[in-house]
């Protein structure tokens, strides 16, 4: 684990990763264990593989479509991939997808930001109405004084030019925003574009092997304020 949180200080605001570091992106399979049974986990595993390599896909292709089509084509795929051929199931699938469960410790987390004086915000591939859903289903909307989205750039993370975002949209230095992302490639392309990041490794994963190095690493973001000195 690299630590070095004294690299930390001078923090103006705290931005955050949504899906799977705010938002757990297997609960919509989970809430339908009722009919998928044991291909829960897995459709959630294929979904989120498929969603993800068609982000990066498209923004190499420059074909770009909105998360909302590229969250249907990976539980598309994944639906094939099982077998299953249930209109109604994926309806309810894409449907969970905009308020899925924020992880326990999002909501508290967040206060005490707030409470730090630090601005807070999503940078997310997600589109604008799904994290704007999401949050507001979540109740996390007041806590938040921005949610910002790849529909402005219309390429996906971890494409420079969507880090690029959050430095305008919150009018601060990338060195002075501490990052937060579960997800390894997003830590090493904020960390590569030159924000403070803290990988959120809930999963145990391993680094990525590419370009961008992490400051700290916590597994839940109850570890964020003391780091902060909150």
């Amino acid at each position: 684990m690299m630590s070095n949180t004294s690299a930390l200080d001078n923090i103006g605001a705290c931005v955050f990763d949504a899906y799977g570091t705010l938002f757990d992106v297997t609960s919509a399979a989970a809430r339908c264990s009722d009919v998928l049974g044991d291909k829960a986990s897995p459709l959630a595993d294929i979904w989120r593989t498929k969603q993800l390599q068609y982000t990066w896909l498209r923004s190499l292709m420059g074909e770009w479509a909105d998360f909302w089509q590229v969250t249907g084509d990976g539980l598309d795929h994944a639906l094939s991939a099982l077998d299953i051929d249930d209109a109604a199931l994926r309806a309810r699938l894409m449907d969970l997808y905009m308020t899925l469960d924020a992880y326990p410790e999002v909501i508290s987390t967040l206060r005490i930001l707030k409470s730090g004086n630090y601005k807070t915000a999503i940078l997310s591939n997600g589109s604008q109405e799904m994290i704007s859903a999401a949050s507001r289903s979540a109740s996390l909307t007041g806590l938040l004084d921005a949610l910002i989205s790849v529909d402005d750039v219309k390429i996906y993370k971890p494409h420079p030019s969507v880090y690029q975002m959050a430095v305008d949209r919150l009018g601060m230095a990338a060195d002075k925003i501490c990052f937060m992302s579960s997800n390894g490639w997003d830590v090493a392309g904020a960390a590569n574009f030159g924000f403070k990041v803290v990988w959120v490794n809930r999963f145990g994963q391993k680094p990525e092997r590419i370009p961008g190095k992490y400051l700290v690493e916590i597994s839940t973001l109850n570890e964020l304020p003391p780091l902060l000195g909150l």
